[in-house]
């Protein structure tokens, strides 16, 4: 079978989208692309936000290339699906652009993981794909016509077949990515110690978390935490320095310690970035990352106290203080290290603003405290309203805007209600 799949490029105006937007490496596509290759099957990897193509570039690509089944993402990589933007106005731009080229055409993301009707309806697609879509896209294109994890027209009707998917994930092998591919991927993401001056990349070492906080939107997608064997995740780090890449970052959810790969790091020269919570690492273990190379760590801390950090189900063991001495480690051993802080009822504004300058004073970023999206399938979502319906990312974004009167640092203006960013798509 030819299969496309398709990295839109990215637009996110009047959008309250928190993640980046420069280009990152689609690990979901990278990992399908060799499953289907290894079935024998024909495969053009799109990247359009990479490569700066117009939805009318795509479509010149797709009648060249002459897919029977086409794919779209629907978030900007696996590093984004858990906070993904709510519109889905670009895709659906997209979509309309290519419609009659495929006959089969499919979409895989966080919208469809969390509200399969909907997003199957607003985009006008045949399927979409329910959780990690690696592993159903190669059965689809193996001729599989009951795919578990699957959301489809059945008439008139829409059919849905089972729930969100998992990836096994642990025998994911080395990922190889197209020379110019690389060669145009000249951001390093969340790295502030130097500029750029050869090509980033981004690995993905483990899957999903073993913690449930109330914020976070994994549920539908990459839940179940599941480690790669360090040698496969050394072995693809060791291609993409032959390719000229001198900084990675760890797009997995929680970059657990891990002595091994840490060891494996040391030995090669590359530097790295990684997300994670600093309550989970040792002293010790935080002196053996900054030697393993690592020059950025967002930290997740959340709320400054107890209650707050319980109300996030964050089921944090170290007290305020004892998670300021661990920054500050931190601080000592790794150039640039970041706090995150969302706002929360129980946190005391002139507290949380000497703890931010106690933070800066030590060199740590910490930032003006986030008003918390409630995203589909998050436990905060559910929370307020039960389980997803057909309304849910409409839902959310109101709820958002309708509480919070100033929106965070992260962001540049007022974001615009659902309905009106997707109202001039096709």
């Amino acid at each position: 079978m030819r299969v496309a799949l398709i990295n839109p490029r990215w637009s996110f105006e009047g959008s309250i989208y928190f993640g980046c937007r420069h280009p990152h490496l689609a690990s979901e596509f990278g990992t399908t692309r060799q499953l289907l290759e290894a079935d024998g099957h024909t495969v053009l990897l799109l990247d359009a936000h990479m490569f700066d193509l117009s939805h009318a570039d795509v479509r010149a690509e797709l009648a060249a290339f002459r897919p029977e089944m086409t794919v779209i993402t629907t978030a900007p990589t696996y590093l984004f699906w858990r906070c993904a933007q709510p519109e889905l106005r670009i895709c659906q731009e997209l979509v309309s652009a290519i419609r009659d080229l495929s006959p089969r055409m499919v979409a895989v993301g966080p919208h469809g993981s969390s509200t399969p009707r909907t997003a199957l309806r607003k985009l006008d697609v045949d399927m979409v794909i329910m959780g990690e879509c690696e592993e159903p896209l190669a059965e689809l294109a193996g001729g599989s016509e009951e795919v578990s994890g699957s959301c489809f027209w059945q008439g008139q009707e829409i059919a849905v077949r089972g729930g969100p998917r998992a990836a096994r994930f642990v025998d994911t092998p080395p990922l190889v990515w197209p020379a110019e591919m690389i060669r145009r991927h000249r951001h390093h993401h969340h790295r502030f110690d130097a500029e750029p001056d050869a090509p980033g990349a981004e690995v993905e070492a483990s899957r999903g978390c073993p913690y449930s906080c109330s914020f976070c939107a994994k549920t539908h997608f990459r839940d179940a935490y599941r480690r790669r064997p360090v040698d496969a995740v050394l072995r693809e780090i060791d291609g993409l320095v032959a390719q000229g890449v001198d900084y990675i970052y760890f797009v997995d959810e929680i970059f657990l310690p891990n002595a091994e790969l840490l060891a494996g790091m040391a030995e090669r020269d590359v530097r790295f970035g990684v997300q994670t919570r600093i309550d989970l690492w040792t002293p010790d273990m935080i002196r053996a990352l900054g030697r393993a190379g690592c020059v950025s760590i967002e930290a997740g801390v959340e709320s400054l106290t107890v209650e707050g950090r319980a109300a996030l189900n964050k089921k944090c063991r170290l007290s305020t203080d004892e998670l300021a001495e661990r920054l500050l480690v931190a601080g000592d051993n790794v150039p640039f290290v970041q706090a995150n802080l969302i706002e929360m009822p129980d946190d005391d504004e002139e507290t949380v603003a000497a703890w931010r300058r106690r933070m800066r004073d030590a060199g740590i970023w910490a930032n003006d405290p986030v008003p918390m999206f409630p995203y589909p399938s998050s436990p905060a979502y559910r929370s307020l309203w039960g389980e997803c319906d057909d309304h849910a990312w409409e839902r959310a974004v109101d709820y958002y805007l309708d509480s919070f009167c100033t929106m965070s640092d992260l962001q540049d203006d007022r974001p615009l209600r659902l309905d009106e960013l997707e109202a001039t798509a096709p």
